[in-house]
């Protein structure tokens, strides 16, 4: 299982990817694409290119671990828009995208500081 603290890096891929890819096929996508080391820990969410599922892509040092939520009806309609190839989500964000499917539809309390500012 893929749990995702307050701490870890979320990247969304902007631009969908073909669901049938695996494990490998996702991480040559972040080395090549996203230009991003897959080995550092982050979690990487992709969405198919139909938009009825999303999967997330993570390190955890021993190996990889691959999730995927399929939707039973409709899609996911929110996605974020960036001029680079990947976004970052806060760890709230990507948790509401898992759970709810529209970040933007959906009210939580707000960040009120990160982890790395507290001294």
């Amino acid at each position: 299982m893929i749990h995702i603290t307050a701490q870890m890096r979320v990247l969304v891929a902007i631009e969908p990817v073909d669901g049938r890819k695996g494990i490998d096929s996702l991480v040559r996508v972040c080395q090549g694409h996203l230009c991003e080391d897959p080995m550092t820990g982050c979690v990487f969410v992709f969405r198919s290119r139909r938009g009825t599922s999303i999967r997330l892509l993570s390190y955890d040092g021993q190996g990889y671990w691959l999730a995927q939520k399929r939707l039973s009806k409709g899609r996911f309609t929110w996605w974020p828009a960036s001029s680079s190839a990947a976004k970052r989500l806060e760890a709230y964000e990507a948790q509401l995208l898992m759970v709810a499917g529209d970040v933007s539809r959906v009210r939580a309390a707000p960040m009120w500081r990160r982890v790395s500012e507290l001294k």
